[in-house]
């Protein structure tokens, strides 16, 4: 029965991401804890490797396409992946319940940013046929992806929902260009999360293959049928979702255990 439920669970996830190209990710750690009862500590490296994998599933497309910009997602990765084992760390000094709360607060930044107006392009960085101004936009670059890297390690999320409104907003990339290199950036980070847990707690490998193959299979699905999509609209009712999602997660937490 918990095969069949991950694997009904991690489609959704994957359709998900597969429709709005990131975010979904957001659910896999309170899908994993409240839908297939698993602590916080055995549902973070599950979700990393879910998380990571259809990344870079999502990823060769872009790469295919030159629709990355390898510098930067290599100063995104060198501030978050030390980062991660930050986040790790604190995570490990929490109690659980502190954890899935501080979760359920970053869903609903989450779900404020999709609900969000896109903005106009920052200035910082210049990704055109100039190259990049490093001067400009290394001081937004690194501790934008520390915060990135240290939200990785503590909750076990992408963080894509964060990375494409910095590169966009704040570094002036172009979002299909933001978008493959967020994916990049996603999936160094999530390896490096993934390391940084490893040693402290055993992953159910059944549970993980179903449930990351089914979102694997929902994503690459999902992503062909979500052409035809309104992705705006999507994207809203996503957001509603997360709320609904934050908000059972305090209550369950607060006052029923």
């Amino acid at each position: 029965m918990t095969i069949v439920v991950a694997l009904a669970l991690g489609a959704v996830i994957g359709v998900l991401l597969g429709l709005l190209g990131g975010g979904g990710s957001i659910l896999a750690v309170p899908v994993l804890v409240f839908g297939l009862g698993l602590d916080v500590e055995e549902a973070i490296p599950i979700s990393l490797i879910v998380v990571g994998l259809a990344s870079a599933v999502g990823a060769l497309p872009k790469i295919r396409a030159h629709q990355v910009e390898w510098r930067l997602a290599g100063v995104f990765a060198a501030a978050g992946i030390p980062a991660t084992f930050v986040g790790a760390a604190i995570g490990r000094l929490l109690p659980q319940s502190v954890v899935l709360i501080g979760f359920a607060a970053v869903m609903v930044t989450a779900g404020l940013r999709m609900l969000q107006e896109r903005g106009e392009l920052g200035t910082s960085c210049r990704t055109g046929e100039f190259g990049v101004n490093w001067r400009r936009c290394a001081p937004r670059a690194i501790p934008a992806g520390f915060a990135v890297g240290l939200l990785t390690g503590l909750f076990g999320v992408g963080g894509g929902f964060l990375i494409v409104p910095a590169l966009v907003l704040m570094l002036g990339v172009e979002m299909q260009i933001a978008v493959g290199t967020s994916l990049v950036i996603i999936v160094a980070n999530s390896a490096a999360g993934l390391v940084s847990h490893l040693s402290e707690t055993s992953i159910d490998w059944g549970i993980t293959a179903v449930f990351a193959g089914a979102a694997i299979l929902g994503s690459l699905i999902a992503g062909h049928v979500g052409i035809w999509a309104d992705v705006i609209r999507l994207q809203r009712w996503f957001a509603y979702l997360v709320f609904v999602v934050a908000g059972y997660v305090v209550i369950d937490t607060l006052f029923v255990h």
